[in-house]
């Protein structure tokens, strides 16, 4: 046993997707900062699909990106193919994707954070944390190494005491092939923590070759790449195809003969999956009407022979798992490289943190990650990378930094787990922010790159790019607002108009069937060359928000409303008990979350109108018998 002791300013417990995020936040930002992991080479090692972004994640991704953090470069610099989602539909719900070549993204990183001023990388499991008074002082490892620091950030993943599951076969493990962390559970229950179980999946790998993809739909991606790195194109592997095949009536008849050895429908598993991925067991008995599925085949890597069979995430025993793919068209010989399997873990129900992720109960701990019920590694990153930036502020004696719901969906998520909390694995979607078109993938840099630049993120090339845009999209706003069109001009866009006074560019852009790309072969006037922006980049966002402008004031309107009771702010002390009037159940609510605004009480769950309204006077009564006289 070993008596090292090594002091630090932050302490990161885990090396994935969270743990990267957060220990690269925490040094770029000049603290020293240890990461420590159970195994170095497995840092932001995708366990599940390798893939990155998606519906409302990619939003999540070009968020993080504008804030600083890296997955997006990284996302970029290992893509092998990239896909703009929803295009037939608003841009409000326009999501990048891409696929990953996944050992070249956790290489990328492990290259990344060895070389990082300010960080060092030990591979030692955490087994407690040291605590001194009501705060966090260090941690202690299994190999007996005490490590001294000013802030905690846990990011354990399914780490916690985590369970493998395939058929009855039952297996302790953070994820294939590696062990649990075990301990910090039960100190921290110990501490007055409460903790829950939850559980995940994966399917099964197949063998490339083993595949006939002639039985199969390709599916490739965009013929223009969009990175989700902003100013900087990073994109250069070989881009290749994804598949598409589906199960059928005789893939689900063998599913059924399963069951029966299922740890879902057994017992074996008690705890709850995600809602919105299910196993494709779940899929078979939750939609016993339909009598097939999309299955999706994704490459894991350009020289990989492993194919993600996406959509089968499966716990079924391994002989059920093979013959149900041989029925899947395409798949009649495919060979299983790794089997499907869920994985059971400890999470703790994430009203025990503040907005912030610092703990209720410890000071200077964060939670991160799959630790606090989300799902998914673009939910994991961000919230790595806020729980370092608020630890990082809390040892310099600043304000954490707060994203609004109407500000950033990272504050949709956030919001979400802090008030609502969640017995469910949380995964982000689009329906779930009340201001989505406020919040688009297309405009993250507007809305958050000032923080990246705050906190020593966003260097000195990259803001006067981001300025330069800036500029660029107000003045073509301006001439397009200014700039009217003749008769002529309107006859050679082919729109007739019966109006006596001709219309600016702006007003013709709002027609659904006029673009930009139309308005700009009208303009060939001198006084017209260089008013509008050549960057397609630029254009987009202006069209956007010009053809939106009603939607998007009616929602900035909503806004200002929201942060009316958002501004509220309700003191931390605050003594629920001698409030009257308030009902039992809200109280023990308000008592458990400690909401810190008016606006959040009203998203609890079980907060009534009238509670609202006793907290709003109250807050008038506490402000009248604060306030100072006047002449004193």
């Amino acid at each position: 046993m070993s008596n090292e002791i090594n002091i630090f300013d932050i302490i990161v417990v885990g090396g994935g997707h969270a743990g990267v995020e957060a220990a690269l936040a925490a040094a770029r930002m000049g603290k020293s900062t240890l990461l420590l992991t159970m195994k170095l080479d497995a840092l932001a090692r995708m366990s599940c699909n390798p893939a990155i972004g998606g519906l409302a994640k990619g939003h999540l991704v070009r968020e993080l990106d504008a804030l600083g953090g890296e997955m997006a470069i990284a996302a970029d610099r290992c893509g092998i193919q990239f896909k703009m989602l929803n295009r037939s539909k608003g841009p409000a719900v326009w999501s990048p994707r891409a696929q990953i070549d996944k050992d070249l993204y956790s290489s990328y990183f492990v290259a990344l954070l060895q070389k990082t001023p300010n960080l060092k990388i030990i591979e030692q499991m955490v087994q407690s944390l040291i605590v001194e008074g009501d705060a966090v002082a260090g941690v202690l490892t299994a190999s007996g190494n005490k490590y001294l620091s000013g802030a905690v950030v846990i990011t354990a993943g399914t780490f916690l005491n985590g369970r493998i599951y395939t058929g009855l076969n039952q297996t302790p493990a953070g994820r294939l092939g590696e062990d649990p962390a075990t301990g910090l559970t039960e100190q921290l229950s110990k501490l007055g923590f409460e903790y829950g179980r939850l559980k995940t999946g994966t399917p099964p790998r197949i063998k490339k070759t083993s595949i006939n993809f002639s039985r199969c739909q390709e599916q490739p991606g965009d013929p223009v790449p969009v990175p989700f790195h902003y100013y900087e194109n990073f994109i250069s592997l070989p881009q290749v195809a994804c598949h598409i095949t589906a199960t059928s009536p005789a893939t689900h008849r063998l599913l059924e003969t399963g069951l029966d050895r299922s740890p879902l429908y057994t017992g074996l598993i008690e705890s709850v999956g995600p809602r919105y991925c299910p196993s494709i067991e779940d899929k078979i008995v939750r939609f016993a009407d339909r009598d097939s599925h999309q299955i999706f085949l994704e490459p894991e890597g350009l020289n990989s022979e492993e194919i993600y069979v996406n959509g089968f995430s499966t716990s079924l025993p391994e002989d059920i798992q093979l013959a149900a793919l041989h029925t899947i068209a395409g798949l009649e010989e495919a060979v299983v490289t790794k089997w499907g399997y869920a994985i059971e873990y400890d999470y703790f129900p994430p009203q025990q943190i503040k907005h912030s992720l610092e703990t209720h109960l410890v000071k200077n701990l964060y939670f991160a990650g799959q630790i606090n019920g989300t799902s998914g590694y673009e939910e994991a990153a961000v919230q790595g990378f806020m729980a370092a930036v608020n630890a990082v502020r809390q040892l310099d004696g600043q304000s954490p930094v707060i994203l609004r719901r109407d500000e950033a969906y990272i504050g949709v998520l956030i919001d979400d787990l802090v008030t609502l909390g969640t017995t469910e694995p949380y995964r982000m979607f689009t329906s779930r922010s009340e201001f989505r078109l406020l919040l688009r993938q297309d405009n993250c840099d507007q809305r958050l790159m000032h923080y990246g630049r705050d906190f020593g993120l966003t260097d000195g090339p990259r803001w006067n790019t981001f300025q330069k845009r800036l500029s660029s999209i107000q003045s073509t706003i301006s001439f397009l607002e200014y700039r009217r069109v003749s008769d002529q001009e309107l006859k050679k866009l082919g729109i007739v108009m019966k109006t006596d006074n001709l219309p600016v560019l702006s007003k013709l852009l709002k027609r659904p069937d006029t673009t930009i790309s139309h308005l700009k072969s009208i303009l060939t006037g001198e006084d017209d060359i260089g008013c509008i922006s050549s960057d397609e980049d630029v254009l987009r966002d202006v069209e956007v928000g010009i053809k939106y402008e009603g939607y998007i004031s009616r929602q900035l309107r909503q806004a200002a409303q929201f942060r009316q009771y958002e501004n509220k702010s309700l003191p931390e002390d605050i003594n629920y008990d001698k409030i009257n009037s308030i009902s039992n159940e809200s109280r023990e609510k308000l008592k458990r979350i400690r909401p810190t605004s008016l606006g959040q009480a009203a998203r609890i769950s079980g907060i009534t109108p009238a509670d609202l309204a006793v907290l709003l006077i109250y807050l008038k009564k506490t402000a009248i018998s604060t306030a100072v006289p006047r002449g004193t």
